[in-house]
């Protein structure tokens, strides 16, 4: 009886030891922590630039506004010619129309300086897009700032003002993840904030969000005398073409003193790996 009695307190905790292995090994248990199971993380560091941010809900194709040959969105190829920055942007493809030249003032012209989106907590300085950065020869979008496309034109123009940056955290990545709520509708009515470097605040409101976009329909298909502000980041990896844009129209114009208007700008390089 002894002897049965001492087998049995042998055999059992061997076969629940053996049971636990099989069940962690056929995944119906598991002791890891999220992050190993592969669960990203959105914010971390590790990221860079252009890389997907976590996976988003299924795509939904946005038409195009209207048929046309507009010229197509910047794949953002580190690969082209230094020459023509607009063309290393939008390689192989036309150039929007050149814009109505900008006022001048003492040391340069009228510039976005600085964008602001409240609502998703975006707050960075704009640099022009052909920017000259050491070891950027190919003008590949910078981080730690915004840009202006300057195939287009600045705040107050007629025309579209075109911003963009990229799709990582402290820049554009709120918009992004924004956009795959439904279609960014949460976006609608915000209020985006652009300074100018002649110490002004224009105000604009967003009233579209287009994904997945491949030209710059957004930007071109405006009323006569239209004045529209377009963001744009990413919505894949480095070089992949499809973007996302949201357009806003100008609802007024004040006055910033040059704390607020002009951000000291610290570019860094980020041209993928």
């Amino acid at each position: 009886m002894q002897t049965l009695r001492a087998l049995i307190e042998r055999l059992v905790p061997a076969i629940l030891l053996a049971g636990g292995v099989a069940l962690l090994l056929a995944g119906l248990l598991s002791y890891a922590p999220p992050t190993i199971l592969g669960d990203q993380d959105p914010d971390d560091p590790g990221f860079v630039a252009g890389d997907p941010v976590g996976t988003p809900p299924p795509a939904i194709e946005t038409p195009d506004d209207t048929p046309s040959t507009s010229p197509s969105l910047p794949s953002f190829s580190p690969t082209q010619p230094t020459d023509d920055p607009q063309r290393s942007l939008n390689p192989g493809w036309p150039v929007p129309p050149s814009p109505s030249p900008t006022p001048d003032l003492p040391g340069g012209s009228v510039r976005a300086s600085r964008i602001v989106i409240p609502s998703l907590r975006i707050d960075l300085p704009v640099v022009p897009g052909n920017l000259v950065v050491r070891r950027n020869p190919d003008f590949y979008p910078l981080c730690d700032v915004a840009q202006t496309l300057e195939s287009f034109g600045q705040p107050g123009q007629t025309g579209s003002t075109y911003i963009y940056g990229h799709a990582q955290r402290g820049m554009f990545l709120p918009m992004l993840r924004a956009s795959w709520r439904n279609n960014g509708a949460e976006m609608i009515g915000a209020v985006v904030e652009v300074y100018t470097s002649d110490l002004k605040l224009h105000l604009y409101e967003i009233f579209r969000v287009k994904r997945h976009a491949t030209n710059f329909n957004l930007a071109t298909n405006l009323e006569p005398g239209e004045q529209r502000l377009v963001l744009q980041t990413s919505e894949g990896p480095s070089g992949h073409v499809p973007k996302l844009q949201v357009a806003a129209r100008p609802i007024s114009v004040v006055p910033a003193t040059a704390e607020q208007a002009l951000p000291e700008p610290d570019p860094r390089v980020c041209a993928p790996r």
